[in-house]
């Protein structure tokens, strides 16, 4: 792991495969270990310089108050056109997940010249908030018993962990996974303010972001190969926000993991990065 210096802000980044490989940059929502390790390990075997990131206000990137972000969702898709720039010359293949699928969207349609393809696993194609009519909103029963859920106290790693667990079982997601990412992230997380915790477990930054302006009605003018990888089971982002978005991108595969719920499985790992390989 290690940072660089981009747009005035310092970003973390961790990389997988050789420096000199073409590069597959990954777009976390809003750590970096949004990516499984699995997965970058496999597209590192497949011949690509794998780099995930944490965006602002989370992990070893700057943070300023993720309470009150001073940037936008169109800042946040300039810093993954630069960050690839300053890793490598050539155009990068960006991949986004979650809300960070949201920021690939953007750089994509902002930056044409930055990116080589793009991947947009588990997201949709409109910011935080209430979906357009045709778009599956999140499941209301899932998400009335994950808000339900009484908050951890922040500076407790192991209350933290449990938190994770229990909302990853809500969401159909593997909790033994979920835990152990929530106290990766927990001990990346830089000093001790509960609300610095709280915002690099819950990406609470995003309900706080500008998003304007709309970005749905430009999917078409995406001139890139495009890969949509949505999970069948997923109660956040339900599956047909993915549907949506092969439609509208021009040329776009989707592919649905049957098992999978908002999360990446590590079972999944191989057919997802063999596709991503695909691409370029």
């Amino acid at each position: 792991m290690t940072t660089v210096d981009i747009n005035g802000i310092t970003l973390g980044i961790e990389s997988f495969g050789a420096d000199d490989a073409p590069l597959v940059l990954l777009v976390g929502g809003t750590t970096m270990l949004s990516w499984p390790d699995a997965l970058c390990e496999r597209l590192a075997a497949g011949g690509r310089r794998a780099v995930r990131y944490d965006l602002r206000d989370s992990g070893a990137s700057t943070t300023a108050d993720p309470q009150a972000p001073a940037y936008t969702l169109r800042d946040l898709a300039a810093d993954a056109a630069a960050l690839a720039g300053a890793l490598d010359g050539r155009p990068a293949h960006l991949a986004g997940i979650g809300v960070g699928g949201m920021v690939a969207q953007v750089a994509a349609l902002d930056h044409p010249g930055a990116f080589s393809a793009l991947t947009l696993a588990g997201t949709r194609a409109v910011a935080p908030g209430p979906p357009d009519d045709d778009l599956p909103d999140h499941d209301e029963a899932a998400m009335g018993r994950l808000f339900a859920q009484a908050m951890p106290d922040w500076a407790d790693r192991a209350a933290v962990a449990e938190f994770a667990a229990a909302g990853a079982e809500i969401l159909g997601d593997d909790p033994g996974a979920a835990r152990a990412t929530a106290a990766r992230v927990w001990d990346r997380t830089p000093g001790s303010d509960p609300e610095v915790h709280m915002a690099n477990q819950l990406g609470m930054v995003f309900s706080r972001l500008d998003c304007a302006p709309r970005w749905r009605e430009r999917l078409p003018g995406i001139g890139v190969p495009a890969l949509v990888v949505h999970g069948r089971r997923d109660l956040f982002f339900p599956v047909g926000n993915g549907e949506a978005l092969a439609r509208e991108i021009p040329g776009a595969r989707l592919l649905v993991l049957e098992e999978a719920a908002t999360a990446i499985p590590d079972a999944a790992a191989g057919e997802v990065a063999e596709a991503m390989l695909m691409l370029g």
